[in-house]
C-alpha cells in the first residue's frame, strides 16, 4: 500500500436544484490529514470477483472528494479527475499504471464538473459549475492558460467541433448551448435549449447539434446553420449523456430517470430503445473499436436524499453494441460517475466513496467467449 498525505480545508456545501441528480453534499476535513491510499488487488478485499466475472480490478485510489468526471489523456499516460465543488483542487492528476498521485490543479472560485482533451493531448478543457467558466489547461505545466467565460449559468458537459475551432459548453440552468472560438478565446454565441441540457454532440460535418435535455426526457436537433431545432424524440424520463459512433451512424443516450440506453441513427433521426440498465445510468462510453458500451449506474437512491448511501451498490455494465447483450459487469461503490476507457483500461469513480477504481478488460472475442460474465449472477452481490 502506497500512502500519500495531504492537507485539505473543510467545506460544506449543500444546494438543491429542480431534479434529484443535482443535490449534492460535499465534504473534507477542516485542517486536517486526508490518507489518499493506493490499494492493489493483491493487497486488499476491494475489488473481490463475483463468480464468472471477466473483468478484472487493478486498484483502487482513496482520497479524491467528490469525483464527478474522469478522462485519459490521448496517450493514456494519465488520467485527470474533475472534483465538484472543490475551490482546494478542482482537478487531480494521476499516473495509470500505478495511480499514483502526480498533480492538485486549483481552478480560480470552484472546483470542476466535466473534462475533456484535444486531439493531440496538448490542453484539457475543464468546465466550472459554479461560476459558468471553461478553463483552458496546458497539459505538460498544469497551468491554466485561458479562461472562458460561458455567460450562462451550471455549466456542465463541454465538447469540441470535428476541427477543434470551436468548443461547445451545455448550461444546466441557462437552458442553453454557449460557443466559444478556440481561435480568439470569445463567446460567440447561445443557442437556446430544452430545459436542463446536459449531453451534447456537435455532428462531425458541424451540420448539427444533438442534445440531451434532462428535465423532461427529450433529445433535440439543432441545426447549427440556422438555428432551428426539433425535439426528435420525448419520454419523460431525464436524457443526461451521449456518446457517438458515426461510421455506424448512430448515437446513444443514457435516461437516468427510466433506466435504459437509446439509439438514434442519424440517417433519420430514427430513436430506439436499445438496453436496459441497473438504476439510475449516467455517464456512458465507448470503446475504441465502439463494440463495446460501457455505463455507470449509480444505484438506487436513498429514500431520505440522493447524497446518502443507497440500499445497493452502483454498477459498471459492459454491453455488445452489435446485439445489445449484457457481457459482464462489475459491482461499484457508492454511485458510480465518472467513466473513461483507454484501450483495455477502464476508470470509473465512486462519487459518494470519493474514490477511483482501475480495471483491466479483456479483448471483444474474449468477452463474447465469457457468455455474460458476471451478468448472470450479479444481482446476488448487489444489495448491502
Amino acid at each position: 500500500m502506497k500512502k500519500i498525505i495531504v492537507v485539505v480545508i473543510i467545506a460544506l456545501v449543500c444546494f438543491y436544484c429542480t431534479k434529484e441528480e443535482e443535490k449534492y453534499i460535499y465534504y473534507q476535513a477542516e485542517e486536517s490529514e486526508i490518507e489518499e491510499e493506493v490499494y492493489y488487488r493483491e493487497e486488499s478485499s476491494f475489488a473481490e470477483k463475483m463468480p464468472n466475472q471477466i473483468v478484472d480490478c487493478l486498484y483502487k485510489r482513496d482520497g479524491v472528494p467528490s469525483p464527478k468526471g474522469i478522462a485519459f489523456t490521448p496517450d493514456g499516460e494519465e488520467y485527470w479527475v474533475t472534483s465538484l465543488m472543490n475551490k482546494h483542487r478542482g482537478v487531480i492528476v494521476f499516473e495509470t499504471n500505478t495511480g499514483s498521485h502526480k498533480k492538485d490543479i486549483v481552478l480560480p472560485d470552484g472546483g470542476a464538473v466535466e473534462i475533456i482533451f484535444n486531439k493531440n493531448g496538448s490542453m484539457a478543457y475543464v468546465s466550472q459549475m459554479e461560476t459558468g467558466r471553461v478553463y483552458e489547461i496546458d497539459t505538460k505545466s498544469k497551468e491554466i492558460t485561458r479562461t472562458f467565460e460561458t455567460k450562462s449559468a451550471w455549466t456542465k458537459v463541454v465538447i469540441l467541433s470535428e476541427d477543434e475551432s470551436i468548443l461547445y459548453a451545455s448550461n444546466w440552468s441557462g437552458n442553453n448551448i454557449s460557443v466559444i472560438s478556440l481561435e480568439t478565446g470569445e463567446l460567440l454565441d447561445h443557442i437556446q435549449t430544452v430545459k436542463t441540457p446536459r449531453g451534447i454532440y456537435p455532428t462531425k460535418d458541424g451540420k448539427y447539434l444533438y442534445v440531451a435535455g434532462f428535465d423532461d426526457g427529450e433529445i433535440q436537433k439543432i441545426n447549427l446553420e440556422t438555428k432551428e431545432s426539433n425535439v426528435i424524440y420525448k419520454n419523460g424520463g431525464a436524457m443526461r449523456h451521449i456518446v457517438a459512433d458515426e461510421e455506424r451512424g448512430i448515437l446513444y443516450f443514457s435516461d437516468m430517470a427510466n433506466a435504459k440506453i437509446y439509439k438514434v441513427y442519424l440517417k433519420d433521426d430514427k430513436v430506439e430503445e436499445f438496453i436496459k440498465t441497473e438504476k439510475n445510468p449516467n455517464t456512458i462510453v465507448l470503446t475504441e473499436d465502439k463494440n463495446i458500451l460501457i455505463v455507470s449506474n449509480r444505484g438506487t437512491n436513498n429514500n431520505e436524499s440522493y447524497y446518502i448511501p443507497g440500499p445497493d451498490w452502483g454498477t459498471v455494465m459492459f454491453f455488445d453494441t452489435a446485439t445489445g447483450n449484457m457481457l459482464d459487469v462489475v459491482i461499484g461503490g457508492n454511485q458510480p460517475t465518472g467513466l473513461a476507457v483507454y484501450k483495455n483500461r477502464v476508470v470509473y469513480s465512486n462519487f459518494l466513496d470519493g474514490n477511483i477504481v482501475m480495471c483491466l478488460m479483456p479483448t471483444y472475442d474474449e468477452f463474447l467467449k465469457g457468455n455474460g460474465g458476471a451478468s448472470v449472477n450479479f444481482r446476488e452481490y448487489i444489495l448491502k
